[in-house]
């Protein structure tokens, strides 16, 4: 049981949204797919669930194609969009059934169904409501109560916890969690957090390509790259930093403020204390930055005028 996206681009006239976007998605094992905001999380997930045609590519759920079998495809898949479309002025439990009703769930197994998806997701007090009168966290409750209702495969959250208090945050993480022990779960969002609470595989995207993806335990891995922020009081020159063997990269973020990406961490940090001592630099800070998603995440998807240069 899995969803595998191969090779998809998708372009808005002049504008490539997606770029060659390849990732793979198991059963039993929550995969973030994490991105700034306009980086193209919504159009992938829109074409993985069969609601967007790509320009090139496909998505497989399966082994069935998104694009050449809708039909088939649609049955496997549970989609939550970013804005949970629904209809305010229908009760939950009928609401429910109208969707079952359009894959084709009807009888004893729809009322089962139905049954089934309000006990999970909590709404047993709320199923007899118009959802416009329900708050925004039994709202999305009830949106991925519809994304469940005819037992799909593979479940797509577009951004599910946006808006929620902590309270609501913390049901619906657990929902998500029991979700996925059974199913091919995608959770897109560009919520650091969520990803860290709730994924254990983790695919970055910045402007329509994939420019990272493992599990989440190799990326933030503490063998990885060592990232130090060097603060001076007085201003300071890129040419005294060219020269450094511990060096890799490095990045203008003040007069007095660099970031330094480190070949070997040990050297660079003797090196820089022996040029703080020569050029009589009054050290205002030197810290190395924590290994985290977050930082993985500025270092990946920063602006072109923040890459690293040297």
């Amino acid at each position: 049981m899995s969803l595998e996206v191969k090779e998809l681009s998708k372009y808005y006239g002049q504008q490539k949204a997606l770029d060659k976007v390849n990732f793979i998605a198991e059963k039993g094992q929550v995969l973030g797919f994490l991105g700034p905001n306009g980086a193209g999380k919504s159009t992938a997930m829109k074409i993985a669930a069969g609601f967007l045609l790509p320009d090139v590519g496909d998505v497989w759920v399966n082994g069935v194609s998104v694009v050449d079998r809708p039909r088939e495809a649609s049955k496997m898949i549970g989609y939550l969009p970013e804005h949970n479309p629904l209809y305010l002025e229908m009760y939950v439990r009928e609401f429910l059934a109208f969707m079952a009703g359009l894959y084709q769930v009807q009888g004893p197994e729809a009322n089962s169904r139905i049954d089934g998806v309000i006990d999970a997701c909590g709404l047993g007090d709320e199923q007899h409501k118009k959802i416009g009168a329900l708050s925004k966290g039994y709202r999305q409750r009830v949106g991925l109560a519809k994304a469940l209702v005819h037992d799909p495969e593979v479940i797509i959250l577009d951004e599910p916890t946006s808006g929620l208090d902590p309270n609501q945050l913390v049901y619906i993480r657990k929902l998500i969690k029991s979700i996925s022990k059974e199913k091919t779960l995608i959770l897109s969002t560009h919520v650091m957090q969520e990803v860290e609470a709730l994924c254990e595989k983790v695919v970055i995207i910045d402007q329509g390509q994939v420019v990272a993806q493992d599990l989440l335990a190799n990326m933030t891995s503490s063998e990885a790259e060592t990232v130090l922020y060097l603060e001076t009081q007085e201003k300071l020159k890129e040419e005294w930093f060219a020269a450094m063997q511990g060096l890799d990269k490095l990045r203008v973020l003040g007069e007095g403020y660099f970031q330094l990406k480190a070949k070997d961490a040990s050297i660079l940090r003797k090196e820089i204390m022996e040029l703080v001592s020569e050029k009589s630099l009054s050290l205002l800070s030197l810290r190395q930055e924590e290994r985290n998603l977050e930082s993985i995440f500025r270092q990946l998807t920063s602006t072109k005028n923040d890459q690293f240069s040297i």
